[in-house]
Order: C-alpha cells, then structure tokens, then sequence
C-alpha cells in the first residue's frame, strides 16, 4: 500500500539536505546539497540535446567510474554552465571537489547538477564557499528550502513523497524537481532529485528509474524545447532494510512513478505563464508509439495551447493536429472530445454541445481526448499547459 507522506527529498531515511545562497542569485537560495549518511546505489537518466552542459558530462562520468555508487548530489541556480567550454568543465570539477573535501568521501561519489542562463561562466570561489557553508547546514528539515534552491522561473517549489507499506516492511520515495519553461519529453527538461531508503543495486535503479521517467517525466510538455542540462537522479540508501528484488520490483516502480507522475504535473501546472493543467489524451493508437506521438503532438501546437487559453472548444485544432503527427488515422471513425462533451465523431459535428465544452475549459484543469478511428487499441497520456501572454513576456525578458 502506498500512501503520501511529507519530507519531500528527506523523505527517505538516511538522508539530509541543506540549502543556501552562494551568490550566484541576488538575495535568494542558490545552491542545494543532498548528502546520503552512507555510499548509496545512484542511477540517473540524461537530456538527449547533443549540446551538452558541463555538469551533465560530469556527472555521468563519475556514475561511470563510481559503478553507480554516490553520496552527495549538489545543484546550483542562476547559471547553466552550459556552452562554457574548458573553463566549464573546470569548474564543474571544481563543484565536485569542494563537496567531496566538505563532506569528506571520493570525488566521483559526487553528483552535480546546474540551472540557469547558457552561457555564463560558474563563479568557482562562489560555489566552494557555498558548499562549505551548507555542509555544515544539513539536517532533515530544510527539505522545501532545498528544493525553493534550486528554481529559476518558478513560481512554488515543487517536493513530493510517498511511504510504501510490503510484506517485509516499508520504505520510502521522495523528491523535488525545478522546471517551468524548455520543457519537452526526451526528457523532459528539468532537474530532478529522488531519494529512497529501499536497498536497491545499481542496474535494478537504472531500469526502475528509466521505466519510471517514460511514464511521467517524459511525458510532459510547456514549450516543446529541451535544455542542455536535464537530469533525474535516482538515490537509494537501504536504510529502511527493504531490499528490491524481482518479486518487488513492480511496487517499486509504481512508487517512483507516483512521486515522478505528482511532480511532472506541478512542472506543467507551474509552467511559464500557464493557467490549465491540460491532460492530452490519444487513443486507438497501432502502437504505444504512435499513440504517444499523437498527443505529443496536441500537446505542443501553438494553436491548440492558445485555444486552451482562450477558452475555446476548437476541436478541429486537435484533430488537425493528430492528423499531421505521422500516424495513422481513420477520419470517418475518429472522435475529438473536450471534457465531457464530445464534439465530433464518425464524421459528425455536434456543435450543440460546445457550451459544455467551453464550461470544462473555463477550469483549471483539463482534459481533451482524441481517438484515431483505426483498429489500435493502444492509448497515451501526455501533460501539458496552455499558452499565454505571460510566457512570451517572461521569455522575451529572461535576460534582460
């Protein structure tokens, strides 16, 4: 049985956190440290942008050399260090080093991670100084202040956990994760920090995690545009004397999906300048593949998103768009509903239910559903935020 609980990233026995401002960031929380009592089984899955920011070169070559092994993961705000070349990659260096002398274990048992602006250059003396000053800050209660450390255009910290209850005993999932805009699956652009107190080796976390991302984290979208430094970090301590083996492997997944699926949501639903949470659901698909490509899809045209800020019930948009995703559809058979009200099917409009259409997008959260019409039976769900004005006006002025 699973069950919400709060404590977010220390959540997980045999953890601690500690946040605090380095500089980097006028008067705000830049720089969060996540330490684990003991060496811990790490794993973590990567952007696929093939411009790549220092620390995520960083941090899969110390996941490569530790065998997946950690002990701390720090992550700084207010600069990517993405596009920054040698001097870059010094400094990511450098960050790793000032944790491992801080907390005192091996530098590649040092995970990093950076947010921010492309193309700044990371103040080393600052990140040193920081991390000096929040390893002797660590403790279970600074959860939400290490997870307000690390946002950029965010409007709230987003953390989540649950408690999982087995046969032979409970452990905890927990975590915290920044993103509001250059947010599209593969993955999605975020940074992500989870943390369990189940024993789980290296290459069942690598898989759990992935199987866990493929149904949430890379299944949102704001703008249709990833980043440079996207990560997910997986921790797992096996303080709780829980052991993941094949029998609980599927409970396992299930709690890393439940905490990824709460804090991929309040991604979308914080996402720059949105007003609705939008859930795009594609069915009869020939494949999960194509299913996910059509919502995909849906959920990143400019068109859609701006109806859905309108408040408008165009479903000619959502099936326009289905149409043109690459995959098979049977027009004659399709169906396009807004709520509860469906709007077209088997080649029928049915313009008198537009109101009550209209009256589900007036919410805050909404739900669209397009089926294909073809003999697939496969479905997919992807979330996603509309557009509006304030999005513009905040990516037009991120820089100045």
């Amino acid at each position: 049985m699973t069950s919400p609980i709060g404590g977010g990233i220390t959540a997980a026995a045999g953890f601690r956190a500690a946040a605090v401002s380095c500089g980097l960031k006028a008067d705000a929380l830049d720089l969060a440290l996540i330490v684990a009592d003991e060496a811990a089984s790490a794993a973590a899955v990567f952007t696929t942008n093939l411009v790549v920011a220092a620390p995520v070169l960083v941090a899969k070559r110390h996941l490569a050399e530790s065998g997946g092994t950690a002990r701390a993961v720090v992550v700084n705000s207010g600069c990517a260090n993405a596009c920054t070349g040698v001097e870059g990659m010094v400094a990511a260096d450098a960050m790793a080093t000032a944790v491992s002398q801080a907390i005192g274990c091996r530098t590649e048992h040092v995970l990093i991670a950076s947010t921010g602006v492309i193309g700044l250059h990371l103040d080393s003396t600052k990140i040193a100084r920081g991390v000096a000053d929040a390893a002797i800050r660590l403790g279970r209660d600074t959860h939400t202040a290490a997870a307000e450390a690390i946002m950029t255009t965010d409007i709230a910290p987003k953390e989540a956990a649950v408690r999982v209850d087995t046969p032979t005993g409970s452990f905890a999932v927990g975590g915290m994760v920044k993103g509001a805009g250059m947010i599209e699956p593969n993955m999605a652009t975020m940074l992500g920090f989870l943390t369990t107190d189940a024993a789980v080796e290296p290459d069942r976390l690598r898989r759990a995690l992935s199987e866990a991302v493929d149904d949430t984290f890379n299944a949102i979208t704001v703008d249709g545009e990833c980043s440079t430094n996207d990560a997910v970090f997986l921790l797992a301590s096996g303080a709780s004397g829980v052991t993941i083996d094949e029998a609980a492997h599927a409970a396992f997944v299930d709690a890393l999906r439940e905490v990824c699926g709460t804090l991929a949501r309040e991604i979308v639903r914080g996402g720059e300048g949105a007003t609705k949470l939008v859930a795009v659901r594609v069915t009869g698909g020939g494949s999960d593949a194509d299913a996910r490509r059509a919502a995909r899809a849906i959920a990143n045209s400019l068109l859609v998103k701006t109806a859905l800020n309108g408040g408008d019930p165009n479903w000619g948009r959502l099936l326009a768009v289905a149409g043109r995703a690459g995959v098979a559809v049977e027009p004659a058979r399709a169906q396009v509903r807004i709520g509860p009200a469906v709007l077209f099917a088997d080649d029928t409009v049915f313009a008198d239910r537009e109101p009550a259409a209209a009256a589900h997008l007036a919410g805050d959260e909404v739900e669209v559903q397009v089926d294909l019409g073809t003999d697939g039976d496969r479905a997919a769900t992807v979330w996603t935020c509309d557009l509006s004005a304030q999005y513009v006006r905040i990516n037009a002025d991120y820089r100045t």
